[in-house]
């Protein structure tokens, strides 16, 4: 079992940048996956990227040389760094995970545990 808390979501003026933290519980976190998910206003949940335990982390096209998923497993967590926020980026964001390393890891049905949450808004 892991428990996921996301932190730092804020409300910001666009161009801002915002890192969120996803602290998980649990010795073995290393050994998953991790994804971050946003929902915005009125929309469904959007895949925004994500971190395996090897290799480089996979993005959106929308937050490509944006966003930065990177991990400190000595501290069990997973960062997502936005920089140059945009006023589309409002929404949700959760963090997800998962043991499983193979297949894409794109959608919320790959990931067993998630998160509660945390707000981000961007003004304009």
């Amino acid at each position: 079992q892991v428990q996921l808390v996301e932190s730092g979501g804020r409300l910001v003026q666009a161009g801002d940048s915002l890192r969120l933290s996803c602290a998980a519980s649990g010795r073995t976190f290393s050994y998953y996956a991790v994804g971050w998910f946003r929902q915005p206003p009125g929309k469904g949940q959007e895949y925004v990227g994500s971190i395996r335990n090897y290799g480089e982390p996979n993005y959106t096209d929308s937050v490509k040389g944006r966003f930065t998923i990177s991990r400190d497993n000595a501290k069990n967590t997973v960062f997502l760094r936005m920089n140059n926020l945009k006023p589309e980026d409002t929404a949700v964001y959760y963090c997800a995970a998962t043991r499983r390393q193979s297949g894409q890891l794109l959608t919320g049905n790959d990931y067993d545990y998630w998160g509660q949450g945390t707000q981000v808004t961007v003004s304009s």
